[in-house]
């Protein structure tokens, strides 16, 4: 668990319908595609070894921010991915993000992770400061993704 004032940073170790609800109120500030979560669906994140779900609470447990480490053995080594990043609006600038972010990072070397990456949209110019200042750098790459469509 890591402090700021009064925020801090969990692991939830299952999912609850607070949870879910205060999740649910963050996704659409992620992305305007992002589909709810369930229950269920949270429960099998939580609870998967690969996945960590990393949420800013306060003193009153409000939720304020969420990260999701994803870590996966490779060849060349064990790796991990930062997804699903976002604070709630009003509270940004009030440095949640870094610390969901470095507490990502602990647990990536506490895991033994070489490298950890992320993705960020162009247009999010506060985010990428946030992730220059704690240590990561722009890579000359290209993403591309492939859509799966459901059958």
């Amino acid at each position: 668990m890591t402090t700021s004032n009064e925020w801090r940073i969990e692991q939830p170790a299952r999912s609850t319908p607070e949870l879910v609800l205060a999740i649910n109120q963050l996704l659409p500030q992620l992305s305007d595609r992002a589909s709810p979560v369930t229950l269920e669906r949270l429960e099998e994140m939580i609870t998967a070894p690969s996945s960590h779900l990393f949420v800013a609470q306060d003193s009153d447990d409000r939720i304020g921010g969420m990260l999701t480490l994803a870590v996966f053995p490779i060849l060349t080594g064990q790796r991990a991915w930062i997804e699903d990043v976002v604070v709630d609006a009003e509270l940004r600038g009030a440095g949640l993000g870094r610390l969901l972010t470095q507490r990502a990072i602990l647990l990536a070397r506490e895991l033994g992770v070489t490298t950890v990456d992320l993705t960020s949209r162009s247009g999010r110019v506060a985010a990428h400061r946030l992730y220059e200042s704690v240590g990561f750098v722009v890579r000359d790459t290209s993403v591309y993704r492939f859509v799966v469509e459901a059958s």
